[in-house]
């Protein structure tokens, strides 16, 4: 692998409704858990607001009395539907060839838990492109606390400057910033251009496909 002496090394990226298409998987397992616990299911955008978070946090968001029980049943619900209702976006595996031909290295940051997110790679073979995973259970604080992105940067031997983060949630944006990582909308994923913006997305991307041109710009 060549040496860079300037620009960005690597591409850190979120991982659902960047990378993976889990919009209507999570949606399911909220909607089949706060019924079963609850008896009710809330509002569809007080449930997905807080996706990009630790789903402990999510949880107790939406009921705290009730937050063990509502994880509990949302992760055996979403283990037993997770490979066939999770989906790729398209051009996501050219996109991510494209970036490992050019010598850059990737790694995955995400609010889920390690052993899972690596299964949603697995399903679509996009974890042969990722040399590094960091997921929920590796860090004691999560987005948008810059730990998780830090601690990628440092496993892989880079400043975080030398790293670029994209993400779909403005919980990403703000852990990007906080981390000094150029901070890409993937405005192909669950939450507005405004929140990505609000939030403080130095860069944006309409699909995956978008991404290479703002890569390369970064380079």
């Amino acid at each position: 692998m060549s040496k860079r002496t300037q620009g960005i090394d690597a591409v850190l990226f979120d991982l659902d409704g960047t990378v993976l298409d889990t919009h209507d998987l999570i949606l399911t397992s909220f909607r089949n858990a706060t019924g079963q616990v609850l008896g009710y299911i809330p509002p569809e955008d007080m449930m997905m607001d807080m996706v990009g978070i630790p789903l402990f946090d999510q949880m107790r968001h939406i009921s705290a009395a009730h937050a063990d029980e509502l994880v509990k049943v949302y992760r055996a619900d979403n283990l037993r539907i997770h490979d066939e209702m999770i989906r790729s976006f398209p051009g996501t595996d050219e996109v991510l060839a494209a970036l490992e031909a050019q010598n850059l290295r990737l790694a995955i940051v995400t609010s889920k838990r390690n052993a899972l997110a690596a299964r949603g790679l697995e399903v679509f073979g996009f974890d042969r492109y990722f040399e590094l995973l960091i997921g929920s259970d590796d860090t004691d604080t999560h987005k948008p606390n810059p730990e998780p992105l830090l601690l990628a940067a440092e496993r892989l031997g880079l400043a975080p400057a030398k790293c670029a983060y994209v993400g779909d949630s403005p919980y990403d944006m703000q852990a990007a910033r906080a981390a000094h990582m150029p901070a890409i909308a993937a405005l192909w994923g669950m939450f507005t251009q405004q929140r990505l913006l609000s939030a403080g997305a130095e860069y944006q991307a309409a699909t995956i496909g978008e991404l290479p041109k703002i890569i390369n710009a970064l380079l």
